[in-house]
């Protein structure tokens, strides 16, 4: 039978091989063509704007910012919204067209770069578009791992933008990374070289949003997070925008309305200027996969400012708003440009007329251990190491998922040893940030850093110990890795980590569908890279005994 799609892009993908009638995040084969032509469309803007540099010509922030929006709403769970796409398919199409125009040189440019399509032709699907367009195996999985780790760039370039913060070298990158996966000239050497390019990149966008983060909000700081509920009415927000939820407490200051956090938008409160807000309430839930049961308990109207949508339930899908790069039909978007205020009065209004949140657990968990605050606890920590209290540290970054494989995450955290603490940013942290895991001499065991863009605190923290500890090796710091992955921003947290030099990275519950057995053996080789073993395995593996 003939493939309808192919997207193996995740960690959930179809048999760990690729989804082919539809997409196990519940895309459909429609949505995954467009956002495959958007990729196409949005590499070919890439390749006619890093040639118009090479001619000495400037590319606007719009086509800047154009083009990590592109990548960002093709990131699993984010956009399944085909006409939304679509527009998007236009926008590019037409920044593409004006940029050839006042290009001198266009010898050579791929068909991408020339390809001309009118809206009404966007459905008709071309072989040489997608994936599997790439026939020689190695190729393909060397390009689509540039490809997926641009996307997770893509996400922190985003919200680094709209709190006005913008790097160019990293624009002009991505660009020219995006346009080499058109170059059938390359040679895997080649390839490779520019893989791990992506992860140099990929640190200075995580840093970057690092700087925009903490100038506009401050350091995070160690908070206790309440899990219960109040008596008010309240939104729900999920994703990862923390400007979106600024907007949102401003606008509902005074109202009666109480605002929630949900899964990754859990860390906004470590940040100072988010404690200002008296209707902050609290976080709601667990991670993303448990959304249509908590959603639904929830009452409330629901933000989603990014990816990690799970299709909605009927019972609650008018009160799902979505807003940036995310999207589902027959939800309302809410738009708003870089620099604009958006209008959330609709979402507000909705929640006035709600019954509260339905308590489904109570209590508190304790966050904000990101770089500042843990390089604050520096002599704590150093000195818990140097008398043997702290034996390891265990970094359990990623994402969580549905698959009942990803207990492994949470019977791993309970068999460590009583001296290992964990170092954890994303979802990740569900499996286990509610255990009880105690402390080490008032150290809490599970440091929670923040979102999945705060494992950059990760790599700051282990690179100053390294130098606490006078190392001359990153790998010969007492840190084990262990990390759960789930889609395309977690890619790039791995390539930026190789790119650091971190060695004997254990990830799971699968290796990606999308690296040919070629291409983990030059992982393995150079890196050391593993999967995962049974708990008792790797404990037994990471503790030697």
């Amino acid at each position: 039978m003939e493939n309808k799609m192919f997207c193996w892009q995740c960690q959930e993908t179809s048999g760990n091989k690729g989804c082919t009638m539809a997409g196990v995040c519940g895309k459909t084969s429609q949505v995954s063509w467009l956002q495959d032509l958007l990729v196409y469309m949005t590499k070919g803007l890439s390749e006619v704007a890093t040639r118009s540099r090479e001619e000495g010509k400037e590319i606007s922030k719009e086509v800047n910012h154009m083009i990590s929006l592109n990548m960002f709403t093709t990131i699993t769970n984010a956009n399944f919204d085909d006409e939304a796409i679509k527009d998007k398919i236009e926008k590019t199409i037409e920044l593409k067209n004006k940029l050839l125009q006042n290009l001198k040189n266009k010898e050579k440019l791929s068909e991408a770069s020339l390809m001309r399509i009118k809206r009404s032709e966007y459905d008709i699907k071309n072989k040489k578009i997608g994936v599997l367009a790439t026939e020689n195996e190695d190729v393909r999985s060397l390009r689509e791992l540039i490809t997926y780790g641009i996307k997770g760039l893509a996400a922190y370039l985003k919200h680094a933008n709209v709190l006005e913060r913008d790097n160019e070298k990293i624009d002009e990158f991505m660009q020219k990374a995006l346009a080499s996966t058109l170059d059938d000239s390359l040679t895997i050497d080649e390839l490779i070289a520019l893989t791990l390019e992506t992860g140099k990149f990929g640190v200075d966008g995580m840093a970057l949003l690092d700087s925009a983060n903490t100038t506009a909000y401050g350091n995070p700081e160690i908070t206790e997070v309440n899990i219960g509920v109040r008596s008010n009415p309240g939104i729900l927000v999920s994703g990862h925008d923390l400007k979106d939820l600024e907007m949102l407490l401003e606008q509902t200051k005074g109202t009666g309305v109480d605002v929630y956090t949900h899964s990754e938008m859990l860390p906004a409160h470590y940040y100072p200027k988010f404690k200002k807000y008296e209707n902050f309430a609290g976080n709601y839930g667990n991670a993303w996969w448990k959304q249509k049961e908590e959603f639904e308990a929830f009452n409330g109207p629901i933000l989603m400012t990014t990816n990690c949508i799970v299709p909605p339930k009927l019972t609650y899908k008018n009160k799902l708003f979505t807003t940036g790069a995310s999207g589902f039909p027959g939800c309302k978007h809410i738009s708003g440009k870089i620099g604009e205020v958006k209008d959330f009065s609709e979402i507000i209004e909705m929640a006035k007329n709600s019954l509260p949140p339905k308590e489904i657990e109570t209590g508190k968990i304790v966050g904000g251990f990101a770089h500042n605050q843990v390089l604050a606890l520096g002599d704590k920590i150093v000195e818990a190491v140097n008398t043997g209290s702290i034996k390891k540290f265990v970094v359990m970054a990623g994402c969580d998922g549905r698959s009942k494989s990803r207990n492994y995450y949470a019977e791993f955290a309970k068999a460590l040893p009583k001296d290992a603490i964990i170092l954890t940013a994303g979802c990740a942290k569900y499996k286990y940030n509610k255990l009880a895991l105690g402390d080490i001499d008032g150290i809490p065991r599970v440091l929670d850093a923040g979102q999945c863009n705060d494992s950059y605190s990760l790599a700051v923290i282990a690179l100053k110990l390294k130098e606490i500890f006078g190392l001359d090796d990153i790998n010969k710091l007492p840190i084990i890795y262990n990390i759960a992955w789930y889609e395309q921003k977690a890619v790039i947290v791995l390539l930026a980590l190789l790119y650091l030099g971190v060695k004997n990275i254990h990830l799971g519950p699968t290796l990606p569908a999308f690296l040919s057995s070629n291409v983990v053996n030059v992982l393995v080789d150079n890196f050391k890279i593993a999967g995962i073993g049974t708990v008792e395995e790797d404990i037994d593996l990471f503790f030697q005994g």
